[in-house]
């Protein structure tokens, strides 16, 4: 997590790539300059996912193995640097919001490490912590922190040398979402983004700046796991199923809707509290307005009209390669969209945020 560094000028302007590790998946893209920013390069790639365990990379050569054929086989494009914006999954990182009185830089620092340990199982000596300052006014200061267990970044950081990478970034994969959601039309509008990951789903509100987040294990294998259970299918049938039929109408509507409805009950009650929350630490000047889903399980069918009669908030799948000029390489298949917002939103990544002179 970069913080008070110097560089030289020469050194914060090289290019940079996203490498985004999730359950059992790896994803690389390189995005260059321009109106719409270039696509340079991408790719995905498989691994086990017993080489990644509670978020710590245990077995770095399993990893290590997919990353190499996905460079030598499995690219489009090309990636041109060695310099990775890795993502954390936001479920196993600790951040928040918070409003402080207006104090000094290292006031402002102890600050908000006392803010944090009152917040986090850990003790703040297992934890790296970074924070951002997203405004000031004359008496106050807003800071968005974020805490991430030093055994995880330790093992990326050891995965990295062993392929031969320099890592500049480690973020959240929700910071990454934010990122990749300013660039949107509609950014002005107060807004709930969902990133559905595999095992959970990351849920902030956005306005201006991430102002509140939460995660719910509500995630594209749970749906999968989900109805396997409830129509005695394989998980491999079960796939097949939710990307086919999903929510929308069909003779499997009412068994899939059975199947995943208490898990997107609980996901809804989530975001209920959390709008509460913001119209009561924001007020409701600015409403909430529409809501943004990410992530593959997000292409499930009848997935955003489900949501929108639920929360009763407009719903929209957002295709992260739209804000991208492809420049004649290949994309991926439409349904596949979706699982490419987190990398794409470290690929935007300017070095310059990172580096300071």
């Amino acid at each position: 997590m970069g913080k008070n560094r110097t560089q030289t000028n020469f050194y914060k302007h090289r290019p940079v790539f996203g490498f985004d590790i999730g359950h059992g998946s790896i994803k690389v893209m390189q995005l260059g300059s321009g109106k719409k920013p270039r696509l340079i390069g991408y790719g995905t790639g498989e691994f086990d996912s017993s080489a990644i365990d509670d978020g710590v990379i245990v077995d770095p050569e399993t990893l290590a193995k997919a990353t190499l054929n996905l460079f030598q086989h499995r690219l489009i494009g090309d990636i041109t640097t060695g310099r990775a914006v890795f993502t954390i999954p936001s479920y196993r990182s600790y951040s928040r919001a918070m409003q402080l009185p207006a104090m000094k830089p290292k006031e402002l620092e102890e600050a908000v490490r006392l803010e944090i340990e009152q917040y986090t199982p850990l003790p703040l000596t297992d934890l790296y912590l970074d924070y951002t300052v997203n405004a000031k006014a004359d008496d106050t200061i807003d800071v968005f922190a974020a805490a991430i267990p030093k055994n995880i970044i330790d093992s990326y950081v050891q995965f990295s040398r062993l392929v031969g990478l320099e890592p500049i970034l480690m973020e959240t994969t929700m910071s990454a979402a934010g990122r990749l959601f300013s660039l949107d039309s509609n950014k002005d509008l107060a807004t709930v983004i969902i990133d559905f990951g595999s095992l959970s789903s990351d849920v902030c509100i956005y306005y201006q700046n991430v102002l509140v987040t939460g995660t719910v294990p509500a995630g594209g294998l749970v749906f999968t796991k989900s109805i396997a259970d409830n129509l005695g299918v394989s998980l491999d049938e079960a796939a097949t199923i939710k990307i086919r039929y999903g929510l929308s109408v069909s003779k499997k509507q009412p068994e899939i809707v059975r199947a995943i409805e208490p898990t997107l009950t609980q996901l809804c009650k989530e975001i209920r509290r959390m709008v509460r929350y913001y119209e009561e630490r924001y007020g409701t000047s600015h409403p909430i307005s529409q809501l943004v889903m990410l992530g593959g399980g997000a292409n499930m069918p009848g997935l955003s009209d489900y949501m929108t009669d639920q929360l009763r908030i407009p719903v929209r799948t957002y295709d992260p390669w739209r804000i991208v000029d492809a420049h004649r390489l290949q994309l991926p298949a439409l349904p596949d969209h979706p699982m490419f917002s987190t990398v794409t939103g470290s690929s935007l990544v300017k070095p310059s945020e990172v580096f300071s002179l």
